[in-house]
């Protein structure tokens, strides 16, 4: 009977291992990384809720299935920045890019192979690595004339010097830069594809460029799906024994131009703008779907979130349209749900995101997380999942969430917050949020009412006169808002509470000289940034 017993024993043990969550057992899961682009908080149904008149049922189901993070931000609310500070755990006001650089997505590096990155991570980790979908961090194209590339001197016939290849991602598939930014042609693997003799231009700012002969702005999203789906089903097929993967799926939608397959014209009642997220979502579907048919759903971390908030100038119309963005909330729909601002601005609707993480066996199942994270944070989460040892200078401002998939009431993960519109900065610690502008922040000079100019003279006419260089850091020159009993931030604190604004301004000076925000030795910036509060008027 001992030996019998001892048998079940060892037998049950075996059991539990075999059903042990996948961290648990010591299999490292594959990472699907998808990030939308200019996709609202309130364009997602199990986010916007009531302020959502968009079907997103992918995204609803996958919330059942895994977690909603309600506080989650971009660093920038601004395309380029919010990806160099995915891609480098840095933030990116930190980081030189390249100083030659031609327009649009002619767009030279933004940072250098040497400053540590994602794809240099899963590499080191043994991962096979897969980018797929908009690019905007900057390539190098040779050229016919051996200056910077542009619009009139790339020879499409020869391969990337500089692009996912050298960044440490074994297969790529990309848009140099966004839908609306020329040239219009995808690069496989370093390599252009199909002739480039056209020159088109497509609905919204119709910026006329250099574009692929069958380049179709429509097929766009059906056709990154389709290297998506062909990329899953290969890893399904290797060896069982083969490395995990990371995938990163970049969307370029609902990102101008508003360009839905045929197959989903008409399907929303918002017009294009709900046809363009619904055909988001479904491509969320497909990589869901793909990775349920090949077996890989179990052993799968998903998150799905987008690169900032939403444009204004986005909506019923193809055309980039300014202020078009209302006509969708007169009908009940507000792609920044409840909160204030859109793209390019300093208020929560330019920075707060829908996020939405599925790791079946560690993430427990529809469960809602208040926490504040970043988009920057995805580093230092991805790393401490894989255990890899960063060096002092790695992702020097990405805080791990891991905890916080495991249980959302685990507690806070970040001190604070650094983050910008398009150039002003803002400080977030706790509930509290300082945004160093007057205004929106918005100096893209696309359709932000008021502007900066008229919000920095509102605040001169108040003052009654031009301020000195200590009084542009108080009220009325900077906001202070506290999110917990204002959400929408309706009232400037500022004037009330100046020693917070002092105590923010500090804290925001202390992470831009000691080079970063997490524990560790004090670094230098790649350029300079001035301290707030002793910078030269």
């Amino acid at each position: 009977m001992t030996i019998v017993k001892q048998y079940f024993k060892l037998l049950s043990c075996l059991l539990c291992l075999i059903s042990l969550p996948p961290t648990e057992a010591g299999e490292r899961p594959n990472i699907v990384f998808v990030l939308a682009d200019d996709l609202g908080i309130g364009d997602v149904k199990c986010f916007g809720q009531e302020h959502c008149r968009i079907n997103t049922p992918a995204f609803d189901q996958l919330a059942k299935e895994g977690m909603r993070f309600t506080d989650a931000h971009s660093v920038a609310a601004v395309c380029v920045p919010s990806r160099v500070g995915i891609m480098t755990g840095r933030y990116p006001w930190r980081i030189q890019g390249a100083k030659d650089s031609g327009p649009w997505g002619f767009l030279t590096p933004r940072f250098s192979p040497d400053q540590f990155h994602l794809g240099a991570m899963f590499k080191r980790s043994g991962y096979t690595t897969c980018y797929i979908g908009k690019w905007h961090l900057g390539t190098r194209m040779q050229t016919t004339d051996g200056k910077v590339q542009g619009p009139n001197n790339v020879d499409y016939t020869k391969p990337l010097k500089h692009g996912p290849v050298q960044l440490g991602f074994d297969q790529s598939f990309i848009l140099p830069g966004s839908l609306d930014m020329f040239p219009y042609v995808f690069v496989e693997n370093g390599h252009f594809q199909g002739p480039v003799t056209q020159q088109r231009g497509w609905s919204a700012f119709n910026r006329v460029g250099p574009t692929a002969d069958d380049f179709e702005d429509w097929n766009v999203l059906n056709t990154f799906c389709n290297e998506a789906e062909t990329f899953i089903h290969k890893q399904a097929d290797d060896d069982p024994n083969t490395a995990p993967f990371f995938l990163y799926v970049a969307l370029t939608s609902p990102h101008t131009p508003l360009s839905p397959h045929p197959k989903f014209n008409g399907k929303s009642e918002m017009g294009v703008y709900g046809d363009f997220v619904m055909e988001t979502d479904d491509c969320l579907r497909r990589i869901m779907h793909a990775l349920k048919m090949n077996g890989l759903s179990d052993n799968t971390l998903l998150i799905v979130s987008s690169d900032h908030g939403p444009a204004t100038y986005a909506g019923f119309n193809r055309k980039a349209t300014s202020g078009q963005v209302h006509d969708m909330e007169k009908k009940g729909h507000y792609p920044s749900g409840p909160y204030k601002g859109y793209k390019f601005t300093v208020y929560e609707g330019g920075s707060r995101v829908p996020f939405i993480a599925r790791w079946p066996g560690v993430i427990p199942t529809n469960t809602t997380c208040s926490e504040m994270i970043s988009l920057i944070d995805l580093m230092a989460t991805f790393g401490d999942i894989l255990d890899f040892s960063f060096g002092d200078s790695d992702a020097p401002d990405s805080f791990s969430f891991l905890p916080l998939l495991k249980d959302p009431a685990s507690g806070s993960i970040r001190p604070h917050m650094v983050q910008q519109s398009t150039q002003p900065f803002i400080i977030r610690k706790g509930p509290f949020k300082l945004a160093l502008t007057a205004g929106s922040g918005d100096r893209s000079g696309l359709d932000t009412a008021p502007t900066e100019a008229e919000s920095w003279q509102a605040a001169v006419d108040l003052l009654g006169r031009e301020p000195s260089r200590q009084e542009r850091l108080a009220y009325p020159f900077v906001q202070l808002f506290h999110l917990g009993h204002d959400p929408t931030e309706s009232t400037n604190l500022a004037k009330d509470q100046p020693e917070k604004v002092q105590e923010l301004l500090q804290l925001l000076d202390r992470s831009i000289l000691n080079g970063r925000t997490t524990p560790g030795p004090i670094m230098k910036n790649d350029r300079q940034v001035r301290p707030f509060l002793s910078q030269e008027q």
